[in-house]
C-alpha cells in the first residue's frame, strides 16, 4: 500500500521538492552575503549615530525578493491543499480504482490511513524546509523591517516559524475532506481554495489577536513615539503612535480626550500648531515642538491596544496546535465517512 501510494504521488512530490531544493540552494548561496551587508552597514551607521535611514534603504533594496519569499511560504500550503489533498481520493473515485483496493485484503481504514500518513508527512516536511530556509535567509531583513512590519503582523507571521507547518497540515486535511465529499477533482479543488482562503483571512483578523488578552495602555503623544500625523483640509488632525516595546503588533490606535472618550480627530485649534515647518533639522520631523505641548495641555493622549513581541513563539505554537487539532478532526471525519458511508 505504501509503494502504491508513492507511485500515485511521486509526480507531484518530485515537482514540489525539486523546486524547494533549488530554492534552498539559492538561499544558502546568497544568505551569507546578505547577512554580511547588513552587519557591515549596521556597524557603519551605528558609528555615525542613527540607523533608521540605513534600515529603510536596506529593506527597500531587497523588498521585492523579501515579499516574494514570504508569498512562497504562504502559498505552499495552498498548493498542498489543492494539488495533494483534493485529488487524493477524488482521483480514485473518478477512476474506480478504490473498488479494486477495497476488494483486496486492504481495509478501507488502512487504505486511507496510508495515504493520509505518507502524504501528510510529506506536506509537513515541505512546509518545514521552506519555512526554515526562508526564515534563516530573511533574518537581516526582518530586523530592518521590525519597526514597520513586526513579526507578529499577518504578513510575516504566516511565513515564519512553525505556523506554516500547521497551515500545510490543515490545507492537506481540508483538501482530502472536500475531495471525499465532492468526489470530483476540479470542484474539490475550487471548494478547497475558497474555504482555505477564508481561513487565511479569518484567523489573523478574528482569532490570532485574541489568542491571548491584548495589552492596553494609554500614553502621551510625543516626538519619540509619534508614528503618523495627518491634517485634513478642515484642519482636523489624526495621529498614531508606536506601541511600547520593539516589534509589538498594534491592534488599535485611538486618540482619547481628558475624560478618556475616543475622538476621531483632534480639533482645528490643536492642529493649528502642528503644521509641518519643512525644517526637520531644526524641529523634530518638521513638526513644531509646541504641537506636542498643545496636545498635552488639551488633555489628548493615545490609547494603544497591542500584542507584545515577547508573545511571538507562544502565538506560533498556539496557532499551530489549533491547526493540528482541526486537521486531526478532519482526518477523523474522513475515516468515519469511508468506513460508514461506503462511497460507491
Amino acid at each position: 500500500m505504501i509503494w502504491l501510494t508513492w507511485r500515485q504521488f511521486r509526480t507531484q512530490a518530485t515537482v514540489v521538492f525539486a523546486a524547494l531544493i533549488l530554492l534552498a540552494v539559492i538561499l544558502a548561496v546568497t544568505g551569507p552575503g546578505l547577512a554580511h551587508d547588513y552587519s557591515a552597514g549596521l556597524a557603519s551607521c551605528t558609528a555615525r549615530g542613527g540607523c533608521d535611514a540605513f534600515a529603510e534603504h536596506f529593506l527597500n533594496s531587497h523588498f521585492a525578493l523579501y515579499i516574494g519569499l514570504g508569498v512562497v511560504v504562504a502559498v505552499l500550503p495552498v498548493i498542498v491543499g489543492l494539488f495533494w489533498g483534493a485529488p487524493l481520493v477524488t482521483r480514485e473515485f473518478e477512476a474506480g480504482t478504490h473498488r479494486l483496493a477495497w476488494n483486496q485484503s486492504v481495509t478501507r481504514t488502512r487504505w486511507l490511513g496510508v495515504k493520509l500518513g505518507l502524504i501528510g508527512l510529506a506536506a509537513v516536511a515541505a512546509a518545514g524546509v521552506t519555512s526554515v530556509a526562508v526564515t534563516w535567509w530573511s533574518v537581516p531583513l526582518d530586523k530592518a523591517a521590525s519597526a514597520g512590519m513586526p513579526r507578529l503582523s499577518p504578513a510575516l507571521f504566516v511565513a515564519r516559524g512553525v505556523a506554516p507547518l500547521g497551515y500545510a497540515l490543515l490545507a492537506f486535511a481540508l483538501g482530502v475532506t472536500v475531495g471525499l465529499l465532492v468526489r470530483r477533482t476540479l470542484p474539490a479543488i475550487a471548494v478547497t481554495l475558497v474555504v482555505f482562503a477564508a481561513v487565511q483571512v479569518a484567523v489573523p483578523t478574528l482569532v490570532r489577536p485574541h489568542l491571548m488578552p491584548p495589552v492596553v495602555t494609554t500614553v502621551e503623544i510625543t516626538p519619540a513615539n509619534l508614528d503618523g500625523l495627518m491634517i485634513g483640509g478642515d484642519d482636523q488632525m489624526s495621529v498614531t503612535v508606536r506601541a511600547p516595546g520593539a516589534g509589538a503588533w498594534t491592534l488599535e490606535n485611538e486618540t482619547v480626550d481628558a475624560a478618556g472618550a475616543v475622538v476621531a480627530h483632534l480639533p482645528a485649534a490643536v492642529a493649528a500648531a502642528c503644521a509641518p515647518t519643512g525644517l526637520p533639522s531644526a524641529e523634530d520631523r518638521g513638526i513644531p515642538r509646541q504641537c506636542f505641548e498643545g496636545i498635552r495641555q488639551a488633555g489628548y493622549r493615545q490609547r494603544v491596544t497591542y500584542q507584545p513581541d515577547s508573545r511571538y513563539w507562544a502565538f506560533q505554537w498556539s496557532e499551530t496546535a489549533l491547526f493540528a487539532a482541526l486537521a486531526l478532526g478532519l482526518a477523523g471525519f474522513c475515516f468515519w465517512w469511508v468506513r460508514r458511508r461506503r462511497p460507491s
